[in-house]
């Protein structure tokens, strides 16, 4: 799967130094993630590891490597491939999310909890969570 697009950032950004698990997927959340990496902050987008973020295909129009749609609200982040149903992934999700600033996702109501990445568990090992 490849990247998110990324781009350098000037080092002196307003959100330098906030780290964002971004959960979301479609508009909503990832324009809102895109908007915190293009102030600055590190934006770690977790997808899943064999097709990514639904809107990857989302096509025409397409780019050589995914849906123009994906792209145009994916720029300036990380990404990684994480099955968050598999055991071993969640505690991957659960790692990111206990040391994030933000935890961002758009998921239906009570999706989160059922992993064990709801508020409250996050909160229980990071309490500065946003």
């Amino acid at each position: 799967m490849p990247p998110a697009t990324t781009a350098p950032s000037p080092a002196s950004l307003p959100l330098d130094g906030v780290l964002v698990a971004d959960f979301s997927r479609v508009l909503a959340g990832p324009l809102a993630t895109m908007t915190l990496a293009d102030l600055g902050a590190r934006v770690i987008k977790v997808e899943h590891p064999e097709r990514g973020d639904d809107t990857r295909g989302w096509a025409p129009p397409r780019s050589a490597t995914s849906a123009t749609y994906f792209e145009s609200v994916n720029r300036n982040k990380e990404s990684v491939g994480w099955d968050l149903k598999d055991p071993e992934d969640q505690r991957r999700a659960a790692a990111l999310a206990a040391r994030a600033d933000v935890v961002v996702h758009n998921l239906k109501p009570g999706t989160m909890e059922g992993l064990g990445l709801g508020y409250d568990d996050v909160a229980r090992e990071n309490p500065s969570v946003v």
